[in-house]
This record gives structure tokens, sequence and C-alpha cells, in this order.
């Protein structure tokens, strides 16, 4: 098989998929390929959940991309007719030194954003559940909460596909040859021609440039936690319990309440070691479960011997210090790369989906914070 488009979009996650649906909005043919199919298993947008906040300490681009992101997701959640977003609240929990909250506190009402200081007493009146550790100040987003993601990606890919997106469940060889690349070849034998390439397949990005992104983007290892609640107790559910981040904790740790009867999810926000995508084991270890054990047990007394109903080890995609990765190749034309999203990115897919087409048809000046030339090789993250 052999095929032309004005654009061909490696990746169906979050990123890819929302490229795809604002490039055939703006009447464009385009093709969406993706080796394992939208938003599966293995990708690190096939989760059930994502977290969706405003806050981001000072960093005034992430805020006002998250806060431009949630309409277009729930003009989705209208059109598709799924329930995509649940409005949680997201709650920020800190010391009273914490300067990333104090500046939350700051940025937010200066951008329009709805938020609410909490005192220790008023997190100990209105959350009971939470025995929280070094804990002074809560900061609540109330208008924030959770986004089904898996369902949210593959909802927004179908609905492309009526649009005239052709979606393939294709598995994209690396390219090795001349500085332009006129097509690409999927394992099968396809054969796909474009005016442009945008390659958003994450983790999978460095195994297709090994050269350029091998120490650029790493893919690391993330457990994740769902624990069962006691029976007949809903103060670990929508509205008694909101989404929340323990910031001040050196673990990070963030917890959505029980949303769709799953369990409590839990899970620890740094980075976990090297991963392979494809064949990486995804079963928790024992040191991961002890250590989830060792923070309940303070913090969430309730939870602390709550059993484990399911976990999950998906993987973040890192650049080294979060922020996003979106821009030309530097060698290869027509070759776009878009990257860097795990850990933050998900609730941006909207915003980056619109970016790229804009920096695609020439409009806007890129942001210096996504060039290529600004990625290094060490890990020091910045942007949480």
């Amino acid at each position: 098989m052999s095929k032309t488009y004005d654009f061909v979009v490696v990746g169906a996650g979050v990123f890819g998929a929302w490229t795809a649906h604002h490039l055939r909005s703006r009447g464009f043919t385009v093709a969406l390929l993706d080796g394992y199919g939208a938003a599966n298993s293995r990708a690190s947008s096939g989760g059930e959940t994502r977290i969706i906040r405003m806050g981001y300490g000072a960093d005034e681009l992430y805020t006002r991309w998250a806060a431009r992101a949630m309409p277009q997701w729930r003009q989705l959640e209208t059109r598709t007719k799924h329930t995509l977003f649940q409005k949680t609240g997201v709650l920020w929990l800190s010391g009273d030194d914490d300067p990333y909250t104090a500046q939350i506190l700051k940025l937010l009402p200066r951008e329009g954003i709805n938020c609410d200081e909490l005192s220790a007493a008023d997190l100990q009146k209105r959350y009971p559940q939470l025995s929280l550790e070094r804990v002074q100040r809560g900061i609540l987003e109330p208008d924030s909460g959770v986004l089904m993601a898996r369902q949210a990606v593959q909802a927004l890919v179908n609905e492309s596909v009526a649009a005239g997106v052709e979606h393939f469940r294709s598995c994209v060889l690396p390219y090795s040859g001349a500085s332009k690349l006129e097509a690409i070849e999927t394992t099968a034998g396809e054969t796909f021609f474009a005016g442009s390439f945008i390659f958003a397949c994450g983790s999978w990005l460095p195994k297709l440039f090994p050269e350029l992104l091998r120490d650029r983007i790493r893919s690391t290892r993330q457990e994740v936690f769902f624990l069962g609640v006691p029976p007949g107790v809903d103060i670990f559910s929508i509205p008694k319990m909101p989404a929340w981040l323990h910031n001040n904790h050196p673990d990070r740790p963030y917890v959505l309440p029980d949303i769709s009867n799953r369990g409590v999810k839990i899970a620890f926000d740094r980075h976990g070691p090297d991963f392979d995508p494809d064949g990486g084991v995804r079963t928790v270890t024992p040191e991961a479960i002890s250590a989830l054990r060792e923070y309940l047990k303070p913090n969430v007394p309730l939870l602390k011997d709550a059993p484990i109903v399911e976990t999950r080890v998906c993987q973040y995609e890192n650049t080294w210090n979060g922020d996003f990765l979106i821009d030309r190749h530097p060698t290869l034309e027509k070759v776009w790369l878009v990257a860097g999203g795990s850990g933050h990115g998900f609730k941006h897919g909207p915003v980056v989906g619109e970016y790229v087409c804009d920096v695609l048809l020439g409009n806007p000046t890129g942001e210096p914070r996504f060039s290529l030339a600004t990625k290094q090789t060490a890990r020091m993250r910045a942007v949480f």
C-alpha cells in the first residue's frame, strides 16, 4: 500500500491525536499511525485518569496553556457525549514556607482562575479522611479535576476518523537515509508519503531517532496503585475528596478520589528507572508496595491496610527538565518532533495540537523553551 497525505502523524497518544484533529479541522489530509493503536495499554496516554490542574508555581506558560486546554476538553466531551471530565477539584498541600504553592496562590487569581487558601484547621475540618504530615496550608482549585485519559484520546481519534483522518495500526521503521524524508515505511510494507511528518510517539521517539534523542528523551518506569475503599464508605469519593498533590513531601505523591468505583488512585511523581515501552515488565515491585504502605500510615491511616485492587506500570517520557520538545528535526527536512509530555503533559494536549499546527504553517514565533537546542542530557527536572 502507498498513499500520500498533507501530513502524517506518528503516535496516537494525546499529543498526536490532538495534532491530527487540529490539522484535519483546518482542511488538510491527515494519516495517524500507531503501532499498538490509540491510547493503548503501553502508551503514556493509555491510563484511566489524569489530573488537569492550573497550578504550576510561577510558570505562567503552563498555567495559561492548562487554562486554554480545559474548554477544549469540555467541548470534546459535549461533542462525543462521553463523560471525559470529573470536576473533583484539585488540592495542593504544603507547608507554610513552600514557595511553589505560594506562587500558585499569587498567579492563579492574576490569570482569572479560581483558587482558595485553606489553613491546617480548614483542611482537618473539610477532609477528615486525611492526616497529613507537615501540612500547614492547602490551595484548592475548585474548578479543576480529572480527565478520563484513555477514553478521551480514543473518543477524539474516533471523532477525527469520522471527520476524515485516516487511522492506521502501523509500526514505523527507523529512518536512515538522505536529508529529506519523502516517505516513511512500516513493518507491514506500507509506504506513506506526506508534505510533513510529525513524530509524536513519546517513549518510542529515541528508538526511531537514536543518535539525536537517545540521551535527550528518557523513558522511566512509573508504578501506580488503586486502593480498595472500605465498604459503605463514601469519604474517598467525589465530592468529599478532591484530587490532591502532597507538594512538600519528597516523593511528591498525588492521589485521585474513587472514580467509577475503581478505588483511590495513588502514585509518586518521581522518576523511576529507565524502561523499555515495548518489552518492559509491567508488574509492581515489593519495594514499591512497601513505600506505599509507609506513606499511607501517617498520611491516610484509613487506607494504610487497604487492599490493592489494581496496579499499573506505565512510563514517563521525559526531557531533561520537563519542558516539552516541539521542534523541527535539525537535519531531516519535513520532519517535526513532539515529545516530553510525561508527568504533566496530558492536560495540555489540545493546546499542543494547536501549537504544532501553527508552527507547521509558519504562523507564530516558536517558544524557545520547546526547542531541541535547549534539551540537555542531564536530568534536572524543573517543571512539575
